[in-house]
C-alpha cells in the first residue's frame, strides 16, 4: 500500500528537519534517537529498581520488555505492508545523520527508492509503550516518561527519518499496545493470586 504525503505533513516536516535547527538540537537529537541509549537507561533502571524492589519490580520491567517487543514486532509487519520511502529518501534539502556526521539532500535530490520502512515510527511507538505501561506500572512517576516518546518523536522529525504522521501513528499504536498488555497482565493478576501485589 502506499500513499502520498499530505501538504500538512510536509510543510511540518520541513519546519522541524530543515527551519528550527540549531547546533545545541544538531548534539541532542541523535542521543534521543538512540537505541543504545535507552537501552543503557533502562538496565540502570532495572538494577537500581530491581536491588530496592526485588522480584516484583523484575516481574514488571519484564512486562515493560514484553510490550515494547510486541510493539516493536507489530510495527515492522505495518511497515512492510505500507513501504512508505523516509523523508531523507524522498525530500529534497533533507538534513540527516550518517556515520555520525551531519549531511543534507542537495536541492535538486529525486528520490531513487520505491519502497522504504517510514509508516509507522517504531521508535514512537516503542517508546509510547514504554511510557504508558511506565506510568500504569510505577504510578508515582506520574507523567513523566511521556517526555520520552515526545522528545523521541520530535527527534525521528529532526533527523530526517520521519514524517509527523509516521510518529503520529507509532504513538497511536503504542497507546493500543500498552493499553492490550495492560488489561491481559490485569486478568493473569486476577486469574493467578501469586501475581497479585502482597
Amino acid at each position: 500500500m502506499f500513499f502520498a504525503t499530505p501538504a500538512l505533513d510536509l510543510q511540518l516536516f520541513l519546519l522541524i528537519n530543515q527551519h528550527w535547527r540549531c547546533a545545541l538540537f544538531d548534539t541532542l537529537m541523535p542521543l534521543f534517537s538512540s537505541t543504545a541509549v535507552l537501552v543503557a537507561i533502562l538496565a540502570a533502571a532495572v538494577i537500581a529498581t530491581v536491588a530496592k524492589g526485588g522480584k516484583r519490580q523484575l516481574l514488571y520491567f519484564l512486562i515493560l520488555l514484553a510490550g515494547m517487543g510486541i510493539s516493536d514486532f507489530s510495527t515492522k509487519l505495518a511497515k512492510d505492508q505500507i513501504y512508505r520511502v523516509r523523508p531523507l529518501n524522498a525530500v529534497a534539502g533533507t538534513w540527516y545523520v550518517d556515520n555520525g556526521e551531519w549531511r543534507t539532500r542537495s536541492a535538486d535530490f529525486v528520490r531513487t527508492k520505491e519502497r522504504g520502512t517510514s509508516y509507522p515510527s517504531a521508535h514512537a511507538a516503542n517508546t509510547m509503550t514504554l511510557a504508558l505501561l511506565a506510568l500504569l506500572l510505577w504510578p508515582r512517576l506520574k507523567r513523566w516518561p511521556l517526555l520520552v516518546p515526545l522528545i523521541t518523536g520530535y527527534s525521528r522529525v529532526y533527523l530526517g527519518k520521519h514524517y509527523p504522521t509516521d510518529v503520529l501513528a507509532g504513538w497511536l499504536w503504542g497507546v493500543v499496545v500498552a493499553g492490550a498488555v495492560w488489561l491481559i497482565w490485569k486478568e493473569l493478576e486476577r486469574r493467578v493470586p501469586s501475581l497479585r501485589p502482597v
